[in-house]
């Protein structure tokens, strides 16, 4: 099918919610994917940090094929053998007291849950946020994505239980808690509101105070989870604990899955009937994202990351200047803040065959798979550097 037929399709018979570009793809093989036309792009979006392992990889493949032949749906009426499995291998990577899990299919799912735990075992209905934020666009989970622009049109149903608190303002959010807060949600690098970190004494503030006043700190890790960052979790970062993690986006590597991890106590708040979901943690979902979570961590992608994030973002520091006045992120998170040049150079690179993603108005967001090589970083690099040397 060619781009004219596709588009035609496309605005005959799909909501038209969402600003696509004139791209479609065919197939992918690492972190390159293939269009229509047969053009090889670099993915340096990766499915907005979902794709971990980069396009077709070969133990993806693997466990779909393999558990797709056996059992792909029962139902949560049952116990299901990769679902136990997962929850075991993830707890394994968690800090010691989060040991229980819970899967749904997305990360505004997880975070709904997330919302739901807390309200219910603290018995109070507050929940602070962070201006900027980005949690999903279900009801309450699109109530704490502290932005407007998303929130216009659906105040009548998501209720008036938030408080937002600018990111790393430590006296604001001291002033923010009472008596009635049952949580704190906070993602450890803001992904939609333009790759902002937050602050290692904003984030202990953060605990300090859920722990004085009762409450509960949720670590939004649906963006920065599962190695994104350099660490399996962007709280590891800071060196303290929260009460519930959300999951979901690289968790799956493609695949759709979520979930929430919380201590045994906190988990016990939602007994049978309390809160549920038909398709989560169903045995094709968790056997995929069980392959992910083995190669991952078999073929070292967090220690990677890490090293391959800390020299992307120190050659891209070079060019700080008028036009691009920060780069800032964590491993392989990183946010090019630009002064007016943003679409400008996403345009160039696709010319050039690479796929970058703007967010929050002029953020260069680069969130490739975590398997991705070190010379497809460098040609990533030295097309920014000639863009800004022809500007």
């Amino acid at each position: 099918m060619d781009m004219d037929t596709l588009k035609k399709l496309d605005s005959a018979h799909l909501f038209q919610n969402y600003g696509r570009q004139d791209l479609a793809f065919t197939h992918g093989r690492g972190e390159y994917l293939y269009d229509v036309e047969g053009k090889e792009y670099l993915d340096m979006v990766a499915g907005i940090a979902v794709n971990s392992l980069g396009h077709a990889h070969p133990a993806m493949t693997a466990a779909i094929c393999d558990q797709a032949s056996r059992l792909i749906h029962v139902s949560n009426l049952y116990r299901i053998k990769e679902q136990a499995e997962l929850a075991e291998a993830l707890i394994g990577i968690s800090p010691d007291g989060l040991d229980k899990a819970l899967f749904v299919n997305s990360g505004a799912e997880a975070n709904e849950a997330a919302l739901k735990l807390a309200v219910r075992h603290t018995g109070r209905g507050k929940v602070i946020a962070v201006e900027n934020s980005f949690h999903g666009r279900t009801a309450a989970a699109l109530k704490i994505t502290a932005q407007k622009k998303y929130q216009e049109g659906f105040a009548c149903l998501m209720g008036e239980f938030a408080e937002y608190v600018a990111l790393n303002d430590v006296e604001s959010l001291k002033s923010a808690f009472d008596k009635y807060t049952a949580a704190m949600i906070i993602e450890p690098i803001q992904g939609e509101g333009g790759i902002r970190p937050c602050s290692k004494e904003f984030f202990r503030t953060a605990r300090d105070l859920c722990d004085d006043n009762g409450a509960l700190l949720i670590c939004d890790e649906v963006q920065t989870g599962m190695g994104r960052t350099g660490e399996w979790f962007g709280f590891q970062h800071h060196g303290v604990v929260p009460d519930v993690i959300s999951l979901a986006k690289g968790m799956g590597g493609g695949f759709p899955i979520g979930c929430i991890i919380s201590s045994d106590e906190v988990s016990k708040t939602l007994s049978p009937g309390t809160h549920g979901t038909t398709f989560g943690g169903s045995p094709l979902a968790s056997a995929v994202a069980l392959a992910v979570l083995r190669t991952i961590e078999s073929d070292g992608l967090v220690k990677g990351a890490a090293i391959k994030g800390k020299g992307m973002m120190a050659s891209l520091k070079e060019l700080l200047g008028d036009e691009i006045k920060d780069v800032r992120g964590a491993g392989l998170m990183i946010g090019m803040e630009m002064a007016t040049k943003a679409q400008d150079l996403q345009k160039h690179a696709l010319e050039e065959g690479i796929l970058l993603n703007v967010c929050a108005g002029n953020v260069v967001r680069m969130v490739p798979p975590l398997n991705v090589s070190q010379s497809s970083l460098d040609k990533v690099s030295d097309t920014i550097k000639a863009f800004m040397e022809d500007i």
